[in-house]
């Protein structure tokens, strides 16, 4: 059942319908029924809450657009659940119909249509509207000439913080930009790119890809290289297949920076086809002795060779080549004496022999001598182990050697040995370089790995162990003979950290066996027992607690027995952990 009024407008007819409503010719009976393309949500998908956000976007996106190749917003409303909105009537069609009825168009017609097509993308980029879905079904053609953009469904406005997310893939898939395919934030770039496929498919009556399915074609404009618009009609002038091809670029930055950039280059593409026909001096063709010569065959069968004679009352006389020649003749004569010697050709290729000899001298003085490297690397080396070290392996050693090792290895090698024991330090003496998420690389850094991890843990002994064994293994074996000093400095730290825990770290041990023997000697058993308890899960597994983990286990093992006295332990001082 056809609807028949919504609002203050009586519905004469279907104009169109699409996946987000359907377009009626409706008439205003405000104003003298005038008429207004009307475009109604069904109540289905008014019930729909991402259909009214989609809807009402659209309308916010004509609210903020103006311009004389916009479709102009008139009115907006519900009527009984059923969302709508006026804008004006174009009289005309769509620019698929007419690519339907003739196929393809005229190259200096789609010059036209595209530069007002460009005039719309530049009033709706200045308004911060990305259109996101330029298309032919949404290009109104009317009867005055006139190119009007219209469905701003999927709009893209900037200031809006909810409707603009990233990760969709939301346009036509025919003019869909390779961002836009793989999900990315459309820019005005994706714009130029979907009026390139426009452009080409106006020019060659078809797209710049197709495929079987969706994905397909989306894949191809990802990746896919298309035929140039001048292969499939060679007439079209090489300037405009320039044009459609740098819209099509698969990287935005390589398109045109905006719509006003590609209007002024369309707009250059007649006064250059002017210039070629013989109006004016430009490049494309000449006459020679009756002849007419096509340079690029730019002007294909827009530019004749009848039109390209200059007859002798032409209103500008000259062709390309005598006004080339004339014109180097005036720059001759005009010249001053200081421009006549610079446009000499040997003097300049004189200056430029000379350039590049000061140049190579430059260069050869600034190379210092094999003695100059070595005693920098001296010098470097007489400094603090750290980046100055590196600077002299980089900067001295390794030149020297790579110039002549066997004269220069007997003097560098005792530094190189230093390097090496430094590049140890370094490694496997930070804690960063033994962080448990890297893989240790050898033997060697596994067991220095664990030695490190014992320490820290503050099983020292098992550390010192784990030290004088990697030690006696590397002592005698020339490859790791270099690592001894890493070790020595390991186990340097492992001595003060020691008598530090023997002074303080067994405080809590120490009051803890006082306390167990203490409630031992005075009959309280319970108290006494958890105490000892406690000893044994925290100690048990500790070498250098031993002995009080001894008398823990031997307090628990006697039950209600009667545990030595704390003046019975006084008098034999050997039975007291050592601590």
């Amino acid at each position: 059942m056809q609807l028949e009024r919504i609002g203050p407008y009586r519905l004469v007819r279907e104009l169109g319908a699409g996946g987000m409503g359907t377009v009626y010719l409706g008439l205003d009976e405000r104003n003298g029924s005038k008429e207004s393309a009307v475009k109604v949500l069904p109540a289905s998908m008014a019930r729909e809450p991402g259909f009214v956000a989609r809807f009402t976007r659209e309308i916010d996106a004509m609210r903020t657009v103006h311009g004389p190749n916009i479709v102009e917003l008139r009115d907006a409303g519900e009527d009984a659940g059923t969302w709508y909105y006026a804008m004006e009537f174009v009289d005309g069609e769509t620019l698929t119909e007419r690519l339907v009825r003739e196929k393809r168009l005229p190259w200096r017609e789609v010059i036209d249509i595209a530069i007002q097509i460009c005039k719309a993308l530049k009033a709706a980029h200045n308004a911060g509207v990305i259109h996101r879905d330029l298309k032919p079904s949404n290009l109104l053609l009317g009867k005055d000439g006139v190119v009007k953009l219209t469905d701003f469904g999927v709009a893209q406005v900037f200031a809006s913080g909810k409707l603009t997310a990233t990760g969709g893939v939301i346009g036509t898939v025919e003019y869909m930009s390779p961002e836009q395919a793989q999900g990315k934030r459309a820019t005005k770039q994706s714009d130029i790119y979907a009026l390139g496929a426009v452009m080409y498919v106006m020019l060659t009556g078809r797209p710049p890809f197709t495929g079987k399915t969706a994905l397909d074609i989306a894949q191809k404009h990802k990746y896919g290289q298309f035929d140039s618009p001048r292969r499939i009609v060679p007439e079209i002038p090489h300037w405009l297949d320039e044009i459609v091809c740098n819209c099509l670029q698969k990287k935005p930055e390589d398109r045109y920076p905006d719509a006003y950039v590609l209007q002024l280059r369309l707009q250059e593409i007649p006064k250059k086809l002017d210039l070629a026909q013989g109006t004016g001096s430009g490049s494309g063709q000449t006459t020679s002795g009756g002849r007419t010569f096509d340079f690029d065959g730019a002007a294909g069968d827009d530019v004749t060779q009848g039109d390209a004679v200059l007859n002798s009352d032409a209103p500008v006389g000259g062709t390309l080549m005598r006004d080339l020649i004339k014109g180097h003749l005036d720059r001759k004569t005009n010249m001053t004496p200081v421009e006549r010697l610079l446009d000499n050709t040997w003097l300049l290729a004189g200056v430029l022999v000379l350039l590049v000899a000061v140049g190579l001298w430059w260069l050869q003085s600034r190379q210092k001598s094999p003695e100059q490297l070595f005693a920098r690397g001296e010098e470097l080396m007489q400094r603090p182990a750290g980046p100055a070290w590196e600077e002299a392996r980089r900067e001295a050693f390794e030149p020297l050697l790579a110039l002549d090792r066997e004269t220069w290895e007997p003097q560098v090698a005792p530094y190189l040995d230093q390097l090496a024991i430094y590049d140890l330090r370094k490694e496997f003496l930070s804690v960063r370089s033994l962080r448990a998420d890297a893989p240790p690389k050898s033997d060697i850094e596994r067991f220095l790995r664990r030695a490190w991890d014992q320490r820290r843990r503050g099983d020292l002994s098992e550390a010192r162990t784990t030290l004088n064994a990697l030690k006696t293994m590397a002592i005698g074996t020339p490859q790791s003979t270099s690592l001894l000093p890493v070790i020595d400095e390991l186990l340097a730290t492992i001595g003060p950290a020691e008598k530090e825990i023997e002074e303080h770290g067994r405080a809590l041990l120490r009051l803890a066996v006082e306390r167990a023997r203490a409630y031992d000697a005075q009959e309280l058993k319970p108290q006494a027992r958890t105490i000892w308890q406690s000893i044994v899960e925290l100690y048990g597994d500790d070498q250098s607690a031993a002995s009080a983990v001894a008398e823990a286990r031997a307090a628990l093992s006697t039950g209600d027995e009667q545990t030595p006295s704390a003046k019975e332990t006084s008098a034999a001082p050997d039975s007291r952990p050592e601590l």
